[in-house]
């Protein structure tokens, strides 16, 4: 009895000591169950999200207009049975595509929008990548896996989710339009992932970025013939600063809007004529000057992934086989380079800015 009463002690003595992790972190099994329910996992999940967008699809597409919202209803159909509608207002984003596009690209805002799912309430606005004609989405398909390249590299990067939408006109009667589209994760809750604060300056160049960074972002935009970028005015890259480090003045780049990458190809594409090339497929470097040796490590990185980049073109079910194909070989030119000479260290050397 007395051996029974002592097993039984040391048993709930063991039981009371918390469960700490690795990093000394409290674990609370309860409390993650919660917060699964509780979000809606957006950028967490690869899943296609059907969606559907009411409003005047007339309006939107005869004015284009950058500063007029226009009211609209949005539904996530989480299931046959189970659906999230949300008034929300919308307005058209963009540069090039907001003037070429049929349908260009849409801003969300859902300012004055309560969500039940606590991680869709810290979102206040958010970009809708959209087709640009109606039965042509090869080009939006080919920019949503380039950012799940990216992905691959680095989670400091734009998470996105695929989107199946059906476009109903409020303004009159019509047939829906049903396509594809992904939304890019709010720059702020890529801060609150990154531990991050976005910078909004525009007088900053290459020498600001943490060099490792840097180098990634000009490898990789090299990789996939992306000229239409750059640090100064946060061209189609944005800067976020990082917090309790050692070099505070250095801050993160992350880059995003793909649609002129030779990777894409797409029709509207030109590249930046002062560059003197042909088309966007051919290839030009825009990052800062480095060391032979520092190339070299930097490209390491696109050694290991170059395998998982070929995997996620070669598994997305969307995309043609002729699509795949193409994108597959384009990859291959770039990695041609990766040869006995190390030709693309070369390459940069050649191509490579001073700053």
């Amino acid at each position: 009895m007395k051996r029974l009463i002592y097993i039984q002690i040391i048993l709930s003595a063991f039981l009371s000591v918390p469960a700490f992790s690795q990093n000394d972190t409290i674990i609370d099994p309860y409390s993650a169950i919660d917060t699964l329910q509780n979000d809606f996992g957006l950028f967490n999940n690869d899943e296609i999200l059907n969606v559907s967008l009411r409003f005047d699809i007339t309006h939107y597409t005869r004015n284009k207009s950058k500063d007029e919202y226009l009211d609209a209803l949005l539904t996530y159909h989480i299931s046959k049975n189970d659906s999230i509608n949300k008034e929300i207002k919308l307005k058209s984003r963009g540069e090039f595509r907001n003037s070429y596009c049929h349908f260009p690209p849409l801003s969300l805002n859902f300012k004055k929008t309560e969500f039940s799912k606590t991680d869709l309430n810290k979102i206040q606005k958010m970009k809708l990548v959209t087709h640009c004609e109606s039965g042509n989405e090869d080009y939006l398909l080919r920019e949503y896996l380039i950012y799940k390249l990216y992905n691959a590299l680095t989670p400091n990067s734009f998470r996105v989710r695929l989107l199946k939408i059906n476009y109903i006109n409020t303004y009159k009667k019509s047939k829906t339009i049903s396509a594809y589209g992904f939304l890019i994760e709010p720059i702020e809750i890529l801060a609150e992932r990154t531990n991050t604060t976005p910078i909004k300056s525009t007088n900053l160049n290459q020498k600001n970025i943490l060099p490792e960074m840097m180098d990634r972002v000009a490898i990789f935009n090299y990789m996939i013939g992306n000229t239409d970028w750059s640090v100064p005015g946060q061209h189609n890259s944005k800067i976020l600063a990082r917090k309790e480090v050692e070099n505070p003045e250095l801050g993160m780049i992350v880059p995003y809007d793909f649609d002129y990458s030779g990777l894409v190809n797409a029709y509207y594409a030109i590249p930046y004529e002062p560059l003197g090339l042909k088309n966007v497929r051919e290839r030009r470097y825009l990052g800062v000057c480095r060391s032979e040796e520092t190339f070299i490590n930097a490209l390491k990185d696109f050694t290991r992934n170059k395998e998982e980049f070929y995997r996620i073109i070669n598994e997305f079910p969307l995309l043609s086989i002729k699509s795949k194909k193409d994108m597959i070989g384009y990859l291959d030119t770039f990695y041609m380079g990766f040869d006995n000479r190390n030709s693309i260290v070369s390459d940069l050397l050649g191509q490579c800015k001073i700053f």
